[in-house]
Parts: structure tokens; sequence; C-alpha cells
């Protein structure tokens, strides 16, 4: 994989993936894992999305998705962390790959829209 965005946010969407499956096996918990396996994996899925958009505005419209993906699931893992249904350590590991991507990906829809211009 070339692009940071798209590894960051598959590696990031494996480790939903594991806590997702912790959430539901051994917490009980369904309903918060269910929002966070959706927005957490759905990141990356746009970000790979928009690599392949048929033109500068489908690119923009994904990478905007993904953003507001990435916005959800850094409240997701917020809450987690404060609910301690996850250890603040490994919570606050999460988050901050959260919180770089979504740098990335403000830093991304910046260049693209100023470019445009």
């Amino acid at each position: 994989m070339d692009s940071p965005i798209l590894e960051k946010s598959l590696k990031l969407a494996a480790r939903i993936v594991r806590l997702y499956q912790y959430l539901v096996k051994e917490k009980k918990e369904s309903i918060i894992s269910k929002q966070i396996i959706r927005s957490g994996t759905s990141i990356g899925a746009n970000a790979n999305e928009a690599v392949y958009g048929v033109s500068s505005a489908d690119f923009i419209s994904k990478l905007q998705i993904s953003l507001k993906e990435c916005a959800e699931t850094e409240y997701w893992l917020k809450l987690l962390i404060l609910s301690e249904y996850i250890e603040k350590e490994h919570g606050e590991s999460m988050l901050n790959d959260c919180l770089e991507i979504k740098r990335i990906l403000i830093a991304s829809l910046k260049t693209v829209k100023d470019n445009k211009k």
C-alpha cells in the first residue's frame, strides 16, 4: 500500500474489528459495538473508494464521508473510555490513531480543494 491514509485506516479498522469482538464476547455489549464497527471500518472503505473516484468532486465527497466516519469513531472511542468498557491506555492508543487519520484527511481535503481553485 502506497497511501498512508489507506494503510493507517486499514490498520485501525483491524483494531476496531478486534475491539468489536472483545465488546461483544467479553463485555456483552451490543449497541456501541455495532456503532463503532460500522464507523471505524467505514473510514478506510470510503478513503479507498475515493482513490477510484471518477472525478475530483467524487474524490472530495468520499474523503468527506471518511472524515465524518472518523469523527464518529472518535466519539465512540471516547465514550468507551469514559464508560470504562475499555482500558484507558488501550482506548487512547486507538484514539490517537483515529486522530492521526483525521488530521491526514483534513490536510488531504484542504490540498485537493486548494488545487481545485
